[in-house]
């Protein structure tokens, strides 16, 4: 704090006692200089800021000591995402913490860096992206249009997140959030305090989920419709374009009851949108159309459903990988009316010492799944049709641990034909280039060519990971010496 003083005329008289007292004029204000104050030499010689030269003094911003948030337009740069770069949404838990992280891969520079993240009030279980902004009229396509992630967690509901929006505190939508009274929470059997208390089954609700929520399917021509399964053994419909209530988008328009255990998985078919593939931990994977859930075919498996994708190079077919390692490849149309009998495979894979726990089919190049599984181990497959149609030849291309663990999620790049991402038990994210490996180009090197694609040779092991800040430590130490 700085003392200023001012001088300024007085007048002085005589008090009762003959003391001189100073009386001030109240009325006096010549020591405010005010007949100066246009006076813009005046001012700047005799003002209390005469240091002040004016904001547009300076030239440069950086030269300005008033201004403080000199980084803004750096970090303003670091934000930005460019046409360019990939974006990979990865959900995440650690010491109870849930958290979804937005990483940003830049292939040019082989660089992959957390964008952002966003704190999740429960423990996450399936993500799943769609461009379209909950709560917004399907009559104004030019606002539906975002990036969105919705997560499906241990609770009824399914969150909507922006991923446009940086340090979000609330989802933009909530989906299924039942009426304040309905409570969640099993209701105990019996009150008497030497009888062993037993949970009450919830019950099923036709307009929420009442378990969590296992998978999540955005369908990509009906923008709107959005499935979920979950361990209540339901699959339920959502309608996005609902006005938002609170934040809510209010029940589901239709649930299906196809299943007799958790319902594992489910997925839309890109070719034939009204139809719908579904798995479960009753050994039971089934096809129906969503109009008429009654009339859909199925098949009995060996084993629980971990994941099942359609073939988007033959629309009737589909893939579903097991926990006891099986891929297994059907046709729908063999499947029967009947879903607890077995209907015949087109090929089966043992893929996976453990559950085959990560699933999914090449856009790019037809016959190249992917698969990850508990065993710690990404692999890729080519898949081959001889001649007739009637046969397949299945071959390992590539296998690799990529030190995430226990592998829970693996997907090819819809922008590349040989990037791979995965994620596991580590809780670490890692790109794989499989180009880097000229086995891997030889392999598809024909199915390359028949894509219309070109892969170049490049160098190194094809590993793109987040550097962790001990190794950022030991570069900034090695350009030391």
């Amino acid at each position: 704090m700085v003392a200023i003083r001012v001088s300024g005329a007085s007048s002085v008289s005589d008090d009762e006692d003959g003391m001189e007292v100073d009386k001030k004029d109240p009325n006096d204000l010549s020591e405010y200089k005010l007949d100066e104050y246009d006076d813009d030499v005046g001012r700047q010689k005799g003002s209390l800021f005469s240091n002040i030269k004016g904001l547009t003094y300076y030239k440069d911003n950086e030269d300005d000591p008033y201004i403080t948030l000199k980084d803004e337009e750096d970090e303003k740069e670091e934000l930005e995402v460019y046409s360019t770069d990939n974006l990979l949404v990865a959900a995440k838990t650690e010491d109870e913490i849930a958290q979804l992280e937005v990483y940003v891969y830049d292939e040019s520079a082989d660089n992959l860096y957390v964008h952002h993240d966003l704190l999740l009030p429960s423990l996450p279980l399936c993500l799943e992206w769609l461009d379209f902004s909950p709560g917004t009229s399907l009559e104004q396509p030019s606002t539906t249009f975002g990036n969105f992630i919705a997560v499906g967690t241990f609770e009824p509901e399914i969150e909507i997140w922006s991923l446009d929006t940086v340090d979000a505190l609330f989802p933009t939508a909530l989906l299924g959030r039942p009426d304040k009274t309905k409570a969640h929470v099993p209701t105990p059997l019996g009150t008497g305090k030497k009888k062993k208390k037993k949970q009450k089954p919830r019950g099923i609700d036709p307009e929420h989920h009442v378990d969590a929520v296992l998978s999540l399917s955005w369908n990509r021509t009906h923008r709107n419709l959005l499935a979920s399964a979950s361990a209540d053994k339901t699959v339920k419909l959502w309608d996005l374009s609902r006005e938002l209530v609170d934040g809510s988008a209010g029940g589901a328009i239709r649930s299906f009851e196809v299943h007799k255990d958790k319902v594992q998985a489910v997925q839309w078919n890109a070719m034939d949108p009204s139809v719908l593939l579904t798995g479960s931990y009753d050994r039971t994977v089934r096809t129906f159309d969503s109009r008429a859930p009654d009339v859909g075919v199925g098949s009995l498996l060996g084993a629980d459903v971990e994941a099942v994708r359609w073939d988007p190079w033959q629309p009737q077919c589909f893939y579903v990988s097991l926990e006891n390692g099986l891929v297994v490849n059907f046709d729908a149309r063999m499947l029967s009316n009947d879903p607890t009998a077995v209907a015949p495979t087109r090929f089966t894979l043992a893929a996976h010492d453990g559950a085959a726990s990560a699933l999914d089919v090449n856009p790019h190049i037809r016959g190249c799944i992917l698969t990850g599984g508990t065993d710690k181990l990404v692999k890729v497959w080519n898949v081959n049709e001889l001649e007739g149609g009637e046969k397949r030849d299945v071959s390992l291309v590539t296998s690799r641990d990529l030190g995430v663990g226990k592998v829970f999620s693996a997907s090819w790049s819809p922008d590349d034909a040989l990037t791979v991402a995965a994620a596991g038990s580590k809780g670490k994210l890692q790109i794989w280039d499989i180009a880097a490996n000229s086995g891997v180009r030889k392999s598809f090197a024909q199915k390359l060519r028949e894509a219309n694609r070109t892969v170049k040779e490049k160098q190194g092991d094809g590993l793109v990971g987040v550097a962790s800040d001990d190794e950022e430590d030991e570069e900034d130490e090695e350009g030391a010496c």
